[in-house]
């Protein structure tokens, strides 16, 4: 059996198919997080953003998204490895710290729904969209008390 792209390539070396399907479907990623100006510290909050479905976990316009949400963080190689928000669960950050995918993920799993079987996503979790907050301090409400 060939070994696995993910533990043979660079994230850098990963064609733009590869790149992409290491996507968990988390949707984690696709949360307003609120970040303390004195220590830096992240916390998360169940709003998502204005195109994030969160029935399916994805982007309803991934392709023009960095167009139309102007705070989009389109990750790459580069910065996955300097992003403290991206969650422990991530398999861009897996990847990049050396370590392998979860048992759920769908290049192991075979189906993108075990993400969401193992209550690994935010499906279901998502109690507001940004377009839903008319001012800042409203995000404040929907604080998570850890990492969805």
């Amino acid at each position: 059996m060939d070994t696995p792209f993910w533990k043979t390539k660079t994230l850098e070396a990963m064609s733009p198919a590869e790149w992409e399907s290491l996507c968990d479907g988390c949707g984690k990623c696709c949360l307003s997080k609120l970040e303390d100006e004195d220590t830096g510290e992240i916390y998360w909050t169940s709003v998502g953003c204005r195109l994030f479905d969160d029935q399916t976990c994805r982007c309803s316009d991934y392709a023009n998204r960095l167009a139309r949400v102007p705070d989009c963080v389109g990750l790459t190689p580069k910065n996955v490895r300097t992003i403290s928000w991206l969650p422990s669960t991530c398999a861009y950050r897996l990847v990049a710290e050396g370590r392998d995918l979860y048992w759920w993920h769908r290049l192991l799993s075979g189906s993108a729904d075990t993400v969401h079987e193992a209550g690994v996503s935010v499906r279901g979790r998502v109690n507001a969209s940004e377009t839903d907050l008319a001012e800042p301090e409203d995000y404040f409400d929907f604080m998570l008390a850890e990492e969805p």
